[in-house]
């Protein structure tokens, strides 16, 4: 028994489909709620417990990792905590909006609260935009938003098998003035990830923390510069960048780099595999030899005991 379908009906059915098959491929975009703290505290600044008074995003330097995907909306509130002395803000660089409605700075006390899309994906860094900025980033106000691609992983952007992320920032010394710092007066080292040689054990006998990964592993680092005036020249040491991801954007993909440059307020995504058939290590270094010899080298331990924790599970900032 043969079917037979008017010209009418054969019409809606194929409306139907197209439409079903829309609605299959629409993605509704979430909402993501990011709530941070603006907390001025004594921090701890190197590896043998050295102190310094600090501005922070929740009390860590840097802030915590923002991550969404792109499509999101992001529905932030900012609390400036009523026991600080100055006015905060936040500038998220992966926002577009009002510098002067959104990005506007709070008194203690106060709360903003304000959303934005992130509509391009990529590793974008966030700071405190209050005056001096100068000052207020080099106390610590930074960290990283990671916007994920949504497309997802596939051939141009290779799931890793670990992530790590590293934010390199300024250490000044105690004291010193937001007209000082504007110039770099008195700078002392390059804190990565809040202290001077967070992860390096090669060169400060005190650090017991460093990266790990299996022979063989992708190893994904975001990487901010959050220098206020230098640029930070990557390089990975007994390694090769297998691929670099500008602005963190898989369509900005380049591959085999020695070093790149990293501007003030910038941030990429690289991509490391070591030899898969023997134990190694690299050392990822500022190749300016003023910020890799005061603070701004980390080690990455390539060996089948790595941690399996490290890089996984969200666990992308060792503390």
């Amino acid at each position: 028994m043969s079917l037979k379908i008017k010209p009418n009906s054969l019409l809606l059915v194929l409306t139907a489909s197209f439409l079903s098959l829309l609605a299959a491929e629409t993605v509704v975009a979430r909402t993501v709620k990011v709530e941070m703290t603006v907390k001025e505290v004594d921090l701890v600044i190197d590896n043998a417990g050295t102190t310094q008074k600090m501005w922070t995003y929740d009390g860590t330097v840097p802030g915590p990792v923002v991550r969404v995907k792109q499509g999101d909306l992001v529905d932030f509130t900012l609390l400036n905590d009523v026991k600080n002395k100055q006015s905060h803000s936040m500038d998220f660089h992966a926002a577009v909006v009002d510098v002067l409605d959104e990005f506007s700075e709070i008194k203690p006390g106060e709360k903003k609260n304000f959303q934005f899309e992130a509509k391009y994906p990529g590793v974008f860094m966030y700071h405190c935009g209050a005056s001096s900025m100068a000052e207020h980033i080099s106390r610590g106000m930074y960290g990283i938003i990671i916007v994920d691609p949504k497309d997802g992983y596939g051939p141009d952007y290779p799931k890793p098998d670990r992530e790590y992320v590293i934010v390199q920032g300024d250490l000044f010394k105690d004291g010193t003035s937001a007209e000082d710092r504007k110039w770099n007066n008195d700078w002392q080292a390059a804190l990565i990830n809040g202290k001077v040689f967070h992860y390096d054990p090669v060169h400060d006998e005190n650090a017991t923390l460093a990266l790990e990964s299996k022979p063989g592993e992708r190893v994904r680092i975001y990487y901010v510069n959050a220098h206020i005036n230098e640029s930070v020249a990557l390089h990975p040491i007994a390694g090769i960048w297998d691929r670099v991801y500008e602005n963190g954007n898989p369509k900005n993909t380049r591959y085999g780099m020695q070093t790149v440059n990293i501007a003030p307020a910038y941030a990429l995504t690289v991509d490391l595999i070591s030899p898969k058939d023997r134990p190694t290590n690299n050392a990822i270094v500022d190749h300016a030899m003023k910020h890799a010899l005061n603070g701004a080298i980390t080690i990455l331990l390539n060996h089948e005991d790595a941690d399996p924790k490290k890089g996984r599970d969200n666990n992308l900032v060792l503390r």
